[in-house]
């Protein structure tokens, strides 16, 4: 009885243990990959130039994952990925150095404002019921808005020359490696909170939106509720990494947030990856932002040969090369265990030879037994 009562009581206690571990198994992935970006600097931790390439590769991570948030999770075509990056890192400055806030709340300020942006934008389309194209038309018109109004604007936005960011000048933004480990930092940081929203109910609504909006609505989805808080926080996730390029860099201006240099990537950098997968947007940047610094040396050639080499990554990966990978891996897995019920039979066959061993008789004779006088209990 005591040992009967110590099973039951340690029972809940081992499958709170075993849930705990498939939890902490789902973020496998994302401690290997921050593991093996850690190492790059070890190899370009000499080369300034390199340092800036792969800097700006985490960097473009951290846009991919968020534009994940929005688009890959609620089907949400946010064509101003840079917009909402540059009004975090342009208001962040400004409110530095012309209003004088310290740079963290500056940071807290321009990442507010920039997802008061993004949600605005996501209202708008909710009431109005815009679909996907639609909605890309009216977040481009803001992207395009935001780019007339830098321009417009040179005594705050700084013109075609650009903004001078003096805050954090004497900081480790400035350095040439600590930038790097930052932006790695806040890609895990994002990739956590992705699997975070993956795993609880609000994945479950976000995955229900993307799949059939009409569908969700009649389960009882929030459409609005969530497309909204979609919005939030992906362009939150966007102001600040914007915020943090500013004062790293020291420079911004129209180029650093167009739409041509960062929403054009970062779209391509996401689909190759794979929508709404985990580490997609992170293989995606990393790919790219070799193919980039590969093709630096062809000037002329480098679009046509970018072009070429995107049509057949495309053809080969057409749900993303994350979600190929899974199939694949599913694929191999299954056919393995082909050979499982080959197994199963030989162990029958050994516990078949130790219970006659054991009684004199086989568990055939056993159940025929029991079959024919089933009130009398097997030995």
């Amino acid at each position: 009885m005591t040992v009967g009562v110590d099973a039951q009581t340690a029972a809940p206690g081992t499958a709170g243990r075993a849930s705990l571990g498939r939890r902490l198994l789902a973020y496998i992935p994302i401690l290997v990959a921050a593991a093996l970006l850690a190492l790059l600097p070890l190899r370009y931790h000499d080369s300034a130039p390199m340092m800036r390439v792969i800097t700006e590769g985490m960097l473009f991570a951290s846009y991919v994952v968020a534009f994940n948030v929005i688009f890959g999770s609620t089907g949400q075509l946010f064509l101003c990925t840079g917009a909402l990056a540059g009004v975090g890192g342009f208001m962040s400055a400004i409110f530095a150095d012309r209003v004088g806030l310290p740079m963290a709340a500056a940071i807290v300020v321009g990442v507010a404002i920039a997802a008061t942006v993004g949600g605005l934008l996501s209202w708008i389309s909710v009431k109005r019921a815009l679909g996907t194209i639609f909605v890309g038309i009216v977040t481009l018109a803001f992207s395009l808005s935001f780019d007339s109004l830098i321009l417009g604007r040179s005594d705050l936005f700084g013109g075609d020359a650009g903004l001078r960011v003096a805050a954090g000048t004497d900081t480790f933004l400035r350095e040439k490696v600590p930038p790097y480990y930052m932006f790695l930092a806040l890609v895990v940081v994002y990739l956590v909170v992705f699997r975070l929203l993956q795993r609880s109910r609000t994945g479950w609504a976000f995955r229900a939106l993307r799949d059939d909006m009409v569908a969700a609505e009649l389960a009882g989805v929030d459409v609005a509720r969530y497309r909204i808080f979609a919005g939030v926080l992906g362009s939150a996730m966007l102001g600040l990494a914007g915020a943090l390029y500013a004062f790293s860099n020291g420079l911004i201006g129209r180029t650093t947030y167009e739409f041509g240099r960062v929403d054009v990537r970062v779209i391509v950098m996401l689909a190759f990856g794979g929508i709404g997968s985990l580490l997609g947007p992170v293989v995606g940047a990393a790919t790219f932002t070799w193919l980039d610094e590969f093709l630096i040396d062809y000037r002329e050639m480098r679009l046509m040969i970018y072009g070429f080499v995107i049509i057949a990554l495309f053809l080969g990966f057409r749900r993303g090369v994350v979600p190929t990978a899974t199939a694949w891996f599913g694929t191999a897995r299954r056919s393995s265990r082909g050979t499982v019920p080959q197994t199963l039979s030989v162990s029958e066959d050994e516990t078949a030879a130790e219970h006659t061993k054991a009684h004199g008789r086989s568990p055939e004779t056993d159940s025929g037994t029991n079959q024919s006088n089933p009130q009398v209990p097997p030995p």
